[in-house]
């Protein structure tokens, strides 16, 4: 099974080239805010505790967020595997991850990591925010807040990967194309691996 941790700064491209590699891989999308909206709506267990804790301005627990990815987990235990979007963010989520893998027989299979330098990031957040009409890609402040807790929060995840040798770093500016290619190019040699 190939599974895939894509990571980047808020601009970096993932939205994009996630629907570029889950197209090529036939891969699920596990988007842990999708996920926590979908668990919401169905009213699930694990859903309406998740809404408590949302409502009172709670950060969801790990554990909460464990269950719902292991219970998509076994929801799809047929399929090639999974990209995960906005998740791990910590070092404690990266290991919890793996130990929820492991108990189905799975790893991470890489950590994707596409690096935009933080004036292109707001460039680019800057334009999204005039055609996306989010508030939060309008105001420069708020975009260099962003970017930073991003750098300063996900380093440690990077380096967690990067002691497994599962860490890869993609240059996020180009051709989609050409990025996308080179995503391909590193996932294909931790296949190789696997």
């Amino acid at each position: 099974m190939l599974n895939i941790v894509l990571f980047g700064p808020p601009g970096a491209g993932k939205g994009t080239q996630s629907e570029k590699i889950i197209e090529k891989y036939h891969l699920i999308h596990l988007s842990t805010g999708d996920l926590l909206r979908s668990q919401i709506a169905a009213g699930t267990e694990l859903g309406l505790k998740a809404k408590t804790l949302m409502d009172q301005g709670i950060l969801v627990p790990d554990e909460v967020v464990i269950g719902m990815i292991d219970a998509k987990l076994q929801e799809h235990d047929d399929v090639p595997g999974f990209i995960f979007d906005g998740f791990p963010r910590t070092v404690k989520q990266a290991e919890a991850l793996d130990e929820l893998l492991e108990s189905h027989g799975e790893q991470i299979s890489v950590m994707v990591a596409l690096m935009v330098p933080d004036e292109e990031l707001k460039k680019r957040l800057l334009i999204r925010g005039q055609t996306s009409g989010r508030p939060d890609d309008q105001n420069e402040e708020k975009i260099k807040t962003r970017i930073f807790e991003y750098n300063s929060k996900t380093t440690p995840v990077s380096d967690y990967y990067r002691q497994q040798d599962k860490f890869v770093s993609i240059g996020g500016v180009g051709e989609i194309e050409e990025i996308f290619d080179a995503i391909c190019e590193a996932v294909e040699k931790a296949q190789e691996r696997i």
